[in-house]
């Protein structure tokens, strides 16, 4: 995959890391970390620039999350509702905590969409529930964009300085996106064993 990143990088420049970050955010086994690093580096190199390489990565990782927030709201409370007192058992949710969720979106959507921008896994994860409780397309792209914007010039500017070492980017961001997915299993694992309905009311 490393291979071909750089291939598609070299060949299509600003328009190949802003389709990449595309892809990266509905295919999330693309690593951001490597196609941004891979970016900082040619601006180590005057391949590229810094500015026009943010603004593709964050174009692309904009367009890759507004694909799940359609998703969301396109799936809407009703499908939802169907699939959770159908699945819910495995989801560990019944409609109350769904109703739950939806009252700290509406409350924190802003503050959940940037916050997430910088967690493994849900980074992208996040946008499906912005769209399925409906929050504003407007506030939704602007909290994305701004959470990564900040998140993706992280990452260029740490292949900017590692340039070739850009690898050495894993040896903190690796571990660490490793260990979140661990944590998750093991509270889901335990969410699953210990799981009871809440006592709200499914209407």
């Amino acid at each position: 995959m490393t291979d071909w990143v750089l291939h598609l990088i070299d060949s299509g420049g600003y328009w190949g890391i802003g389709f990449l970050m595309v892809l990266e955010n509905v295919f999330p086994p693309i690593p951001s970390e490597l196609i941004m690093g891979v970016g900082g580096i040619r601006v180590g190199q005057g391949r590229m620039e810094m500015l026009p390489l943010m603004i593709a990565g964050t174009v692309g990782t904009t367009i890759g999350n507004y694909f799940w927030y359609l998703v969301g709201l396109k799936l809407g409370m009703r499908r939802i509702k169907a699939l959770v007192d159908r699945f819910g058992r495995w989801a560990t949710l019944d409609w109350g905590h769904v109703k739950a969720l939806n009252r700290l979106f509406e409350r924190y959507g802003q503050v959940i969409v940037f916050g997430f921008r910088f967690m493994p896994t849900f980074r992208t994860m996040v946008s499906l529930p912005a769209g399925l409780f409906r929050m504003g397309h407007i506030r939704f792209l602007l909290w994305t964009a701004a959470g990564a914007t900040i998140w993706n010039l992280i990452l260029a500017y740490a292949g900017y300085v590692l340039g070739y070492n850009f690898r050495e980017i894993d040896k903190y961001i690796g571990p660490i996106s490793t260990a979140v997915v661990v944590i998750i299993a093991i509270l889901y694992v335990w969410r699953l064993i210990t799981w009871k309905p809440s006592a709200t009311k499914k209407h």
